[in-house]
């Protein structure tokens, strides 16, 4: 019987499903932020894929961005066509993702969630997510990023 966390399983299972084929890697404590995460693996923070839920008047979205990058909601907003981009809460995430803040993936969740990528994370050749736990996250790249998730590309400074 395995002692992985159930949310780190299903996000395995996913992952294989749509041909990810990078490690999920359980850190021994969790990583609440970009900073804590590159530290650990031993990247840049700019390699870190922040999977971050917003509000859009009770409509999903999630912007996959650099560690290094504040997403500048007017902006991304006003791109995408939509009123406001609110920070989502811990009720809200958990509802659309069936994650928890801190360990929310780009996938593996009960509904597609629209998703967008900031291009900036073009620049590594690895880049690392959270694997639906936060002590887990896993490796990728950028297009895979894109081709498990089909998230156009933004610009989210």
């Amino acid at each position: 019987m395995s002692s992985e966390h159930p949310a780190i399983t299903s996000f395995r299972d996913e992952l294989r499903r749509r041909g990810g084929t990078g490690d999920v890697v359980i850190l021994p404590d969790s990583v609440h932020t970009a900073a804590l995460a590159a530290e650990a693996l031993g990247c840049e923070v700019g390699a870190i894929a922040n999977s971050l839920l917003f509000d859009a008047g009770a409509t999903p979205v999630l912007i996959l961005t650099s560690g290094a990058h504040r997403v500048d909601t007017d902006k991304v907003a006003a791109h995408l066509g939509l009123g406001r981009l609110e920070r989502a809460s811990p009720a809200f995430v958990r509802q659309h993702t069936g994650q928890v803040i801190g360990g929310v993936s780009p996938i593996d969740h009960p509904v597609p969630v629209p998703t967008w990528i900031d291009s900036w994370l073009r620049t590594y050749d690895v880049v690392w997510a959270a694997a639906g736990h936060p002590a887990a996250v896993f490796s990728s790249t950028f297009d895979e990023l894109v081709a498990m998730t089909g998230a156009p590309e933004i610009d989210v400074e």
